[in-house]
């Protein structure tokens, strides 16, 4: 676990992303989609948050958003205790050098005109981070320390593996030494075993680097494996906050029990009592008033109805928004 007197490399405070639904007639705007709504949270240097929740739930949108890869509707980001929220293209060009995204599908974030070597140096090229031959051979150095050979560096991405293409996304984000990354999916769309040795390397560089990540997935274990703290959402908001080791021991929200309950375990003589939500997600362009998932929770109370929960903490370091914390 990382020391929680660690630099505070990101917050995110009361972050909103609502998209602009436009009619037919005459343009006008006739709702929104509620991506993200309200979310708070902190990354300290050297730690990993873990961003999980169902498909639809808004957690990719909060990494474009630290990334101001899209504007927020409101709220603020501190990186390194600067608000970058309203930075123009110039500052924010600069902070992206402490910040850089590793992204779901290692192919289609690779240029496929662009030889290995080339995508790796093109960050280095683009900040004028020293000649052409100290370019190349920080990108040698790169690529030993993702596990790849620098005679790939000739190679372009069709001529690597899933996995290896992955390793060039991680060289690639590494290449102007950040201090914090967003890890996007960055192993769903690869084998298990492979899964195994990019969640290794990256949690090997962390260590080496000290570098703090904000990882988002779907996948439970994955989540488990690689991070210090884990967020949970659901239909864009934060139910659930705090350290690994207490979320999977004594998850205290009904989404997150049910998540849990629905994760597979690999020893057979281990049974666990499901939790079956019924139906879907909501939509959240009308998400419900209310708790948004008092619509699937099957500890339900009239107060769930009418009444949003607060992310509260419910003990150090351990916040839950949820109306029936001490009876669910």
């Amino acid at each position: 676990m990382t020391d929680a007197d660690a630099r505070t490399i990101l917050e995110v405070s009361g972050l909103r992303k609502h998209f602009p639904i436009y009619g037919t007639l005459l343009k006008r705007k006739v709702g929104a989609v509620q991506a993200v709504d309200d979310v708070s949270f902190h990354i300290r240097q050297g730690e990993t948050l873990g961003l999980v929740g169902e498909s639809g739930s808004g957690k990719s949108t909060v990494g474009k958003l630290i990334l101001r890869l899209i504007d927020p509707t409101a709220g603020e980001i501190h990186i390194n205790g600067e608000d970058v929220t309203r930075a123009g293209s110039g500052r924010m060009r600069a902070l992206r050098r402490d910040i850089q995204m590793v992204f779901q599908d290692p192919y289609a974030s690779l240029n496929p005109r662009l030889s290995a070597g080339s995508i790796v140096a093109e960050p280095l090229h683009n900040y004028g981070e020293g000649s052409a031959s100290e370019i190349e051979d920080r990108v040698k150095r790169l690529f030993l320390k993702v596990g790849l050979r620098p005679e790939a560096m000739a190679k372009y991405p069709h001529e690597f593996s899933g996995g290896q293409r992955q390793r060039l996304g991680v060289a690639r984000a590494l290449a102007l030494e950040p201090e914090l990354i967003v890890a996007d999916e960055p192993v769903s769309a690869l084998d298990v075993s492979v899964q195994a040795q990019v969640l290794n390397l990256l949690m090997d560089l962390q260590q080496e680097f000290n570098l703090a990540y904000l990882f988002i997935s779907h996948d439970l274990a994955v989540v488990e494996h690689i991070s210090h703290r884990v967020a949970v959402m659901y239909l864009g908001k934060i139910v659930e906050l705090t350290d690994r080791e207490t979320l999977f021991r004594d998850p205290q929200h009904p989404y997150t029990r049910a998540l849990l309950s629905a994760a597979p375990v690999a020893d057979p003589q281990v049974k666990r009592d499901r939790m079956i939500l019924k139906g879907d997600i909501p939509s959240p362009i009308n998400p419900p008033s209310g708790c948004r998932f008092h619509t699937r929770c099957p500890f339900v109370e009239e107060l769930c109805r009418v009444e949003e929960p607060l992310l509260r903490d419910v003990a150090a370091e351990h916040s839950v928004a949820c109306h029936l914390t001490d009876s669910a």
